[in-house]
């Protein structure tokens, strides 16, 4: 089946870690035989100048947009027919990728069976939104009826999304977290080594994480935290931690490429992740395949995988004791299971070949859907 992906979220020049998920989904779906292209509408703040590009195999066409202008979305949308014409899906990932499809919607010219597929977490999450985003999310809520058929990355997106669309099919397909050939045994060394992999950003609350560390080692453990990520909070968090007198024990990595992450899994004892919002949480899923057990909080759809064999999940909002304690549990509970018994809690669950034909068999029911 020939499948024209449009979205928002794909790696450039400029910003090369950008929608790292879509193309992974991408290549899911070629992995099951599809032919997959992708029309790529490009922020003006991602734009590298390219119009067309290689993305590990996958052709993509580069269409400027804006999505607060709407004479920019308005510009794309007139690209958009000629994109799509010899289409048999088309599939929409992000948010913003809507607009444009929506208005070609309106007017009646677009007639291709129609997939989206939504991430945002200001959908499940609408308390972490400025009030800018908060006016656009009831934009995204009445766009998300459109398309013949949405999917979302777990059950916790997808009840908002069921709302949203009332009768129409609406579909949960999980990101790709690949089993690792080889899982690094759990490290015996001295010592609590605690990572967490995102942006230091409001909604990932990467300060919680400094005050974990700070009770851990008042409490008597040599405990020490690696931050893996980048964001507005990187210089408050440092000097958080000076404040709290652990300042040598954490470690800010800034952003790594997957290579980099793992290594960083590898090299840790524990997963710890205070989001305040999150959808799939796809860092804690990639913790768990590594091996490693996680600490997380309620606030996403980590909560449909993360369980007692490999984990725990703390409720949102709780105090930094309570974190503590839910860190050393799960490490006294754990001790025993090794890496392969933590990372088999999920398998092959997420691997690409299910996700894959999953989306498969979604395009198919767009296919057959009276639009």
């Amino acid at each position: 089946m020939r499948v024209t992906v449009v979205t928002t979220w794909l790696p450039t020049a400029v910003a090369p870690s950008s929608g790292s998920f879509v193309v992974r989904d991408c290549l899911a779906m070629r992995q099951v035989g599809q032919d997959v292209r992708i029309v790529h509408l490009v922020p003006p703040h991602q734009d590298d100048g390219t119009r067309r590009a290689l993305i590990e195999g996958l052709r993509v066409v580069r269409v400027p947009m804006r999505p607060a202008d709407p004479v920019s979305v308005a510009r794309a949308a007139r690209h958009l027919p000629a994109l799509l014409e010899d289409a048999e899906v088309l599939h929409s990932m992000a948010m913003s990728a809507l607009l444009p499809l929506g208005l070609l919607d309106t007017v009646h010219a677009l007639r291709t069976p129609w997939v989206h597929t939504e991430h945002w977490s200001g959908l499940t999450n609408p308390g972490t939104l400025t009030p800018a985003l908060r006016a656009g999310r009831m934009l995204v809520t009445h766009e998300l009826a459109r398309p013949d058929v949405v999917t979302a990355v777990c059950d916790y997106l997808a009840a908002p999304v069921r709302r949203a669309r009332f009768e129409a099919p609406t579909v949960v397909v999980p990101c790709v977290v690949e089993p690792l050939a080889r899982v690094a045994e759990r490290r015996q060394g001295p010592g609590l080594r605690l990572v967490s992999v995102g942006g230091l950003v409001e909604r990932k609350d990467p300060l919680t994480g400094v005050e974990v560390l700070a009770e851990l080692v008042a409490r008597g453990t040599d405990a020490s935290l690696t931050l893996v990520g980048d964001g507005p909070l990187r210089e408050q968090v440092a000097a958080r931690a000076n404040e709290r007198g652990v300042g040598e024990r954490l470690r800010l990595t800034g952003t790594l490429d997957a290579a980099g992450v793992r290594r960083e899994l590898e090299a840790a004892d524990l997963f710890l992740g205070p989001t305040r919002g999150d959808n799939f949480f796809v860092s804690a899923a990639e913790a768990i395949v590594a091996g490693r057990p996680v600490v997380v909080s309620d606030a996403g759809g980590q909560v449909e995988y993360v369980a007692e064999a490999n984990g725990a999940v703390v409720p949102a909002g709780s105090t930094v004791g309570v974190w503590a304690d839910a860190v050393t549990a799960t490490l006294g509970r754990l001790e025993g299971a090794s890496a392969g018994d933590i990372a088999a809690t999920i398998g092959q669950r997420f691997a690409s070949q299910q996700v894959g034909e999953s989306y498969r068999r979604v395009h198919e029911q767009a296919a057959g859907r009276l639009r």
